[in-house]
């Protein structure tokens, strides 16, 4: 086998692109639900064997999430098993049949059209089954990257897989804006009385079948495009496949940067299965509450009802105003891209932390004191924004870094588990908490106690990343192994 002398940037950047895809497919279907959730919700809303409660709808705009509880947790077994190459695969073959099933969940057992209960159980399933995709993606994707990369460029090659899922959500906003065309999305109060203009009834009747089957487009590519890459050097060096996994680390840093790095690997995976707890509990921890606080401040909860929260806010077109945090979000990402490397992992965390907490507190406040609704507007733009050049792109980048060699496949499983699990409760708890009434305040109480709760816990994440997260910036993937280890030999 030739070994190439030097490294090519460009098959760096092309093999990373593919795996980036799978993060746009990531933000594409978790976001493609926040056109979709109100003409879906008055749909069913129409059924008459059922009645269509906040709650159902809560957890039926998330039921996504079930999926990649599932999907994350499996990913560690699958990803050492099959390796991360057939894992990307599987989940575009798991969002290309979510994508189609979601815009027709009457094929071949109901009526078209009808809605029951048993669609609304179907379309669910549909549903979870693409977020069985996500949490493959979300755990493996970045897991790749890191894998791939060399030490001085992994922190901007996995934060740009951030970028492609805040990307695919802007993509998904602009592409149910243009689907909606001149449709309108039903109102709160005409989901309430099941009457609908002319221009909302399509909405309710075929728009948000359109939102959900446009996926199928680029899960198709990814598809196709993901048989081109090579397996993870990692994984082929873990399973004793040397000779591949130096060809995969020349073709990237050259063949004598290879060989230094494949014996580092050798180095760090002699035990090629070491229990979880092997280099402590509290790497593992780290992980799970990185995880925790990056769904626990709320973030999702925005993401996937934006156009309901604009709307709550008075604004005359909610789409706009969706599409305009998209655009934000992109370019707060690019800000992280080009300083993760620069300034650190733990340092844009906390400033990151501290900016949403300020973003949070300012979206309860005008529902205490009388303030014009571009307050909020604003605030809610400043929480989206410091989130995406922090805790977006961070969280991930961190989680791929910080795990020892021979335990990363189970612990990413793990702790993007707990990931899910936490979006889940934040995102189908949302609707309700924000519709509580107390008193004089009525809806405003919802609104107050929901933001002021993601304030709170903004600031006990900044506490948590200076007190116990450590920084990764230049460091290998094989001395955070060291790290560990040395660290549970002091304790």
């Amino acid at each position: 086998m030739n070994l190439p002398q030097k490294g090519s940037t460009g098959y760096l950047y092309s093999i990373v692109a593919v795996a980036v895809l799978g993060g746009l497919l990531f933000g594409y279907d978790t976001a493609v639900i926040s056109g979709a959730e109100k003409g879906l919700q008055a749909f069913f809303s129409g059924a008459s064997d059922f009645t269509y409660t906040d709650t159902m709808h809560g957890i039926t705009s998330s039921s996504a999430l079930i999926g990649c509880i599932l999907g994350s947790a499996l990913s560690g077994l699958f990803a050492s098993r099959f390796g991360r190459k057939c894992l990307l695969l599987i989940a575009g073959v798991f969002f290309f049949i979510s994508a189609l099933g979601s815009y027709c969940p009457e094929f071949l057992f109901f009526e078209h059209g009808k809605p029951s209960l048993s669609l609304l159980y179907m379309f669910n399933l549909y549903r979870i089954i693409g977020g069985v995709g996500v949490g493959l993606a979300s755990a493996v994707c970045p897991m790749y990257i890191a894998e791939v990369s060399p030490a001085n460029k992994r922190g901007a090659l996995v934060s740009w897989n951030q970028f492609a899922i805040i990307f695919g959500q802007l993509v998904v906003y602009v592409v149910n804006t243009i689907i909606l065309g001149d449709h309108l999305q039903p109102t709160v109060e005409q989901i309430a009385q099941h009457i609908y203009p002319a221009e909302a009834q399509w909405t309710v009747e075929t728009g948000w079948r359109y939102m959900f089957g446009s996926e199928a487009f680029v899960a198709g590519a990814f598809i196709i495009l993901v048989c081109f890459v090579p397996m993870s050097p990692r994984y082929l060096a873990m399973k004793g496949r040397d000779d591949r996994a130096l060809y995969v680390l020349a073709r990237i840093n050259g063949v004598a940067k290879a060989r230094e790095i494949l014996a580092d690997i050798k180095a760090t995976t002699s035990v090629k299965n070491e229990r979880l707890f092997s280099f402590g509990m509290m790497v593992v921890f780290v992980g799970i509450m990185l995880s925790v606080f990056q769904q626990a401040i709320g973030i999702n909860a925005v993401l996937y009802y934006a156009p309901r929260i604009f709307e709550s806010m008075g604004m005359g077109n909610p789409m706009v105003q969706t599409v305009i945090m998209g655009v934000i979000n992109i370019a707060f990402t690019v800000l992280a891209i080009f300083t993760v490397e620069r300034w650190g992992r733990k340092p844009l965390l906390i400033a990151g932390s501290i900016g949403m907490a300020a973003g949070a507190f300012g979206v309860a406040l005008p529902n205490v004191v009388a303030l014009p609704p571009v307050v909020s507007v604003a605030a809610i733009m400043i929480y989206s924004a410091c989130f995406m050049f922090s805790w977006g792109p961070i969280c991930w980048v961190l989680i791929s870094e910080i795990f020892p060699n021979t335990i990363r496949s189970a612990a990413i499983a793990i702790a993007v588990a707990f990931q899910w699990i936490f979006n889940f409760i934040v995102s189908s708890t949302f609707i309700p908490m924000y519709n509580m009434k107390l008193g004089s305040m009525g809806d405003g109480f919802g609104h107050v106690f929901t933001y002021a709760l993601y304030g709170v816990i903004c600031i006990l994440a900044a506490w948590f990343v200076l007190r116990l997260v450590p920084e990764t910036k230049g460091k290998t993937l094989e001395q955070m192994t060291g790290y560990w280890r040395n660290r549970r030999n002091k304790a």
